[in-house]
């Protein structure tokens, strides 16, 4: 459910919405989800001095009711 909420948030943003892929998995500190995005939408993603990946998180956290959840924005280039 986070997941498909950060999916639908990022999709919003980006020029190339179809491939965008959210990855959740649990790790021993809590959730993780990481978004993987088309390597020209990932500037919007982070946005500039890393505002709008600050805000995502801001947002997933505040869905998250209490849990930990880390939110990684993937670059698929490397």
């Amino acid at each position: 459910m986070l997941a498909d909420a950060l999916a639908h948030v990022v999709k919003a943003i980006v020029d190339h919405p179809d491939d965008v892929r959210v990855v959740s998995s649990q790790t021993n500190r809590g959730d993780l989800l990481e978004i993987h995005v088309h390597p020209e939408d990932l500037g919007r993603v982070i946005g500039r001095s890393g505002r709008t990946a600050k805000s995502i998180r801001t947002v997933v956290n505040a869905l998250s009711g209490g849990r930990s959840v880390r939110v990684d924005v993937v670059d698929t280039d490397a």
